[in-house]
């Protein structure tokens, strides 16, 4: 496989375009023979930096490994997610790199994966991508023309406050908190919290809460260096440690049109998935190392009753984003199934209303 890019970090928070490149460089290794004849797969990268950006350079040396296997990749860079996501559906790629809310479109069971409250740890991120090659899970990766292959994670997506006293839900009444202007959960979710939702994108949140825009951000850990959040937490603001959602990546193939040039393409999506559960440890011990890295100082805990009413505010939201459309039931079931694999106490788990 090629070198892993946890070594050569991308700008975090550019951390999708991170994702892209572990994605990218399992797919050369999923030919295990060499066709007699050459592939040509086309590939949107979303990448910050565009073109000339780490992921774009490291996506062009995967072009010239994957030769080895008779396959020519064409390499498409995208600053903007939103265009390269639609130059994917209007069939200019035959896949794409996306963050997982943004593949929501092309796959609703997938694209909830990113569900308030729904994976609280790391460890059930890797136990979801290894239940994509079941019998029962695998057709539910497809939605019409479009295959998720895989996920990875790019990080807990965390509170971040610029004062430490909104310590509560009571307390972020009337605050202005930063969501991305594609996700509507996310405006609903704050509004019935009863703050302001300020609509924004991955580009422009660090500076509103930098410039004292708005009160409240959630972000990966990986963000807080390279963005400077700390400028916006200032001397009274840090880190809530409870994980709101846990931020990944999907690549997404459109499945009918690679089927007519790679006979064995589930064979090779088998591979691929196999390879990236490997890349995914690395990643979460990379992404573990990055918030350890934070000052101590940063980070806070919510009082533990605020915290409880916090897990509860948050399965109860998940709920009714269900029942209202916005998140698929079927991965809500799958992922509580992971949730209590892993804390069979819980007492959501002798509940049957998710």
């Amino acid at each position: 496989m090629a070198r892993s890019l946890i070594r050569h970090p991308a700008l975090p928070f550019a951390c999708l375009a991170w994702t892209a490149g572990l994605l990218l460089g399992s797919l050369p290794a999923a030919a295990e023979t060499v066709p007699a004849a050459p592939y040509n797969v086309s590939l949107c990268v979303f990448d910050f930096q565009g073109a000339k950006g780490d992921i774009s350079r490291y996506a062009r040396d995967l072009g010239l490994q994957a030769q080895r296997w008779n396959i020519t990749l064409d390499i498409h860079s995208y600053t903007d997610e939103r265009i390269a996501a639609e130059d994917f559906k209007a069939g200019q790629c035959d896949g794409v790199v996306m963050s997982t809310l943004r593949a929501r479109a092309f796959n609703p069971f997938i694209g909830s994966i990113d569900s308030i409250g729904a994976a609280p740890d790391y460890r059930h991120i890797r136990a979801l991508a290894a239940t994509f090659d079941h019998p029962k899970i695998n057709p539910l990766t497809i939605n019409g023309d479009y295959q998720v292959v895989t996920i990875m994670p790019v990080g807990a997506s965390y509170i971040m406050v610029n004062n430490r006293h909104i310590d509560s839900i009571d307390k972020a009444l009337g605050k202005k908190v930063a969501v991305l202007d594609f996700d509507k959960p996310q405006s609903l979710i704050v509004q019935r919290l009863g703050a302001q939702a300020v609509p924004t994108d991955y580009y422009r949140f660090a500076n509103k809460f930098n410039n004292g825009e708005v009160d409240i951000i959630t972000a990966p850990a990986l963000a807080v260096k390279p963005l400077e959040l700390e400028r916006g937490m200032g001397d009274y603001g840090g880190i809530y440690r409870l994980p709101l959602t846990q931020v990944t990546g999907a690549l997404l193939i459109n499945r009918t049109r690679l089927q007519k040039t790679i006979p064995d393409l589930d064979a090779r999506i088998h591979t691929l998935r196999r390879l990236a559960l490997p890349e995914m440890d690395k990643a979460i011990a990379y992404i573990r190392r990055q918030e350890q890295a934070i000052p101590a100082g940063l980070w806070l805990d919510f009082p533990p009753a605020e915290q409880e009413k916090y897990v509860h505010m948050m399965r109860d939201t998940r709920i009714r984003l269900t029942r209202e459309g916005y998140y698929d039931g079927r991965m809500m079931a799958l992922m509580k199934k992971v949730r209590c694999h892993y804390d069979p106490a819980s007492y959501e788990c002798a509940l049957n209303d998710e």
